[in-house]
């Protein structure tokens, strides 16, 4: 009987510290055929990161990387590169957050989808305020007090989601854009 007691608490001892709003919205492969949704192929290389390149992108994104190993996904239709798309995976808080940055041949973001969040719901970071992102490349207006607003009551995912842009278009810059490597 005991053993049977202590099985239950361990259950709920689990079941207590799960997160309760854990939620993912999109896999891998549904989110990289929403971001290239006329590609005839979508293209996935993994790329370890040197230490001179590792240090560009933390430079560039001022940001420290979370790794070294980066998969890149590039959409092509016939012989024309549609895009690239990186995931970003990082804690926000005490809890990670994935989303995928979709960045235009031309270096600029497309688009951003939040892949997975496990914080609170109220933490998450609203399609609107992700929209704020694209369009744009890789600058010094590219933060939060610059031309990024922040989210009230969510600085830390605001802080997160950013810093994240910023590694994915530094990685672009150091490994994908013309006349880089």
């Amino acid at each position: 009987m005991p053993s049977r007691r202590l099985a239950a608490l361990a259950l709920c001892a689990a079941v207590a510290a799960a997160p309760a709003e854990a939620k993912v919205f999109y896999s891998q492969q549904e989110a990289l055929a929403l971001a290239f949704p006329d590609a005839e192929r979508v293209e996935t290389r993994a790329e370890l990161l040197d230490d001179a390149q590792a240090r560009a992108v933390e430079r560039l994104a001022r940001a420290e990387l979370p790794s070294r190993l980066v998969r890149l996904h590039t959409g092509y239709r016939g012989g024309l590169v549609l895009g690239h798309a990186i995931i970003e995976q990082h804690t926000v808080r005490t809890q990670p957050e994935a989303f995928l940055v979709v960045i235009a041949p031309d270096g600029r973001l497309r688009s951003i989808r939040v892949l997975a969040f496990y914080e609170p719901a109220e933490y998450l970071p609203s399609e609107r305020w992700l929209r704020q992102f694209e369009g744009r490349a890789l600058d010094d207006r590219l933060r939060l007090e610059g031309e990024i607003h922040g989210i009230a009551g969510a600085t830390l995912t605001a802080r997160a989601v950013t810093g994240g842009i910023r590694r994915a278009l530094a990685v672009y810059q150091v490994l994908l854009a013309p006349g880089a490597r």
